[in-house]
């Protein structure tokens, strides 16, 4: 059993933060219910190529986006601008522990289903709101996608080549990294909730908007600005911090060194075959290897050029410096630890025979992930849902298909 598998989550929420969050909660065991649109169903669905192909070679109309987000799920159908769908959200919700929405500020509260409706129905009801602002301030109305909190949000002035360089300017994350966060605070945010609920009784309301975790994530590059004053510049892969912390050339590539402490770059300077570089007052340091970036970068490039990334990586590791390669996700899926770690996964797939997926990095040793159901395809579980959980009849089931509320 997992440990979620006492409770119930219904998820409303479509495209990524919101379904991101859910997942985590299946794969730790809950009870997810996905209510989806009649017909169309989450928008990912559709936000291919690629698209898994069938047994037969041919594809489906499971996106790879979709099938990201979704595993351990249940799919039903709800048409909610109807009385009847809105009747039957309000039912399910009545028997849930946790709801994840992901609409406009009010825009649930037309169909009765925003979270004071629903919290006198349930006032055990953990309810969760994603939107791209929160439920306040200028932009609450505004629709909020990944990219342009990025822009907002201050990541992409930290993302891109430093000014100088060919190539720079701002840009993105190559994952909707903001919505990811946003899913991962949104769990956090939910098991707390939850874990007051077990000493008062009581749910309560959640307001995660990607603008607050985008700003939150900044971390330390935030606090280099309040603390001084200054905006951050882009550094390209360079850290404002440290030095040397980038990537630099090898002779087949380029491998990237994290040096974090004065006796790691002392052991870089011995494998590099610049010992006097550890004794020189320019680079002794960190903070003056910081101050003279711009001598020292140089001088490693024209070091680094003379090995392999192979060679780099292997003497360096002997000596405990951290470093490594730049895989793309080929080279990634196939380097020896993520295969050992069971990274990637298949689950069966009804269409598909088999889908793959990437495992949950959460290791619990007494509730382990259990990868119990593949992302259902759209409606797949309308009449098991309607059946055991509302006890609704076959006869009642097929009037709603008929109807087009399900």
């Amino acid at each position: 059993m997992g440990a979620l598998s006492h409770l119930r989550v219904l998820d409303l929420s479509r495209v990524l933060a919101g379904p991101w969050s859910g997942q985590i909660l299946a794969d730790l065991g809950a009870e997810v219910i996905k209510v989806e649109r009649p017909g169309s169903g989450d928008d990912t669905r559709a936000w291919g190529p690629p698209f898994l192909k069938d047994a037969y070679g041919e594809n489906t109309s499971e996106a790879a986006y979709y099938l990201a987000a979704n595993r351990n799920k249940r799919s039903l159908t709800i048409d909610f601008t109807q009385p009847e769908g809105q009747h039957l959200v309000r039912e399910l919700a009545a028997k849930s522990d946790v709801l994840i929405e992901n609409f406009k500020v009010g825009g649930l509260s037309a169909y009765g289903l925003d979270y004071e409706s629903l919290k006198a129905i349930n006032p055990r009801l953990v309810y969760c709101s994603v939107t791209g602002f929160g439920q306040t301030g200028p932009y609450a109305k505004r629709a909020g996608y990944d990219f342009m909190i990025q822009g907002l949000g201050g990541l992409m002035s930290l993302t891109g080549r430093s000014e100088g360089e060919e190539g720079a300017g701002p840009v993105k994350v190559g994952v909707a990294l903001t919505d990811i966060l946003t899913g991962l605070y949104s769990t956090v945010a939910i098991l707390a909730a939850l874990a007051h609920r077990d000493r008062d009784g009581g749910g309560q309301h959640i307001d995660m908007a990607l603008l607050d975790v985008q700003v939150a994530c900044l971390a330390n590059q935030a606090m280099n600005y309040l603390t001084t004053g200054t905006p951050p510049r882009r550094l390209g892969n360079a850290h404002p911090n440290i030095v040397p912390y980038q990537d630099f050339p090898t002779a087949d590539g380029d491998f990237i060194l994290t040096v974090g402490n004065d006796g790691q770059f002392r052991k870089f300077a011995e494998v590099a075959g610049q010992p006097q570089w550890a004794d020189d007052p320019r680079f002794a340091t960190n903070k003056q290897r910081v101050a003279n970036r711009a001598e020292l970068i140089p001088l490693i490039r024209q070091a680094t050029v003379f090995k392999t990334t192979a060679q780099w990586v292997a003497q360096l590791e002997q000596v405990g410096v951290p470093c490594g390669p730049i895989n793309d996700l080929a080279q990634m899926f196939a380097d020896p630890q993520v295969k050992a770690r069971g990274l990637a996964i298949e689950m069966p797939h009804p269409l598909a025979g088999q889908v793959p997926q990437v495992a949950s990095p959460i290791r619990l040793s007494k509730t382990p992930v259990e990868y119990r159901h593949a992302p259902p395809l759209l409606g797949e579980h309308t009449e098991q849902i309607l059946g055991e959980v509302l006890g609704l009849s076959n006869a009642e089931i097929e009037r709603l298909r008929v109807a087009r509320v399900v």
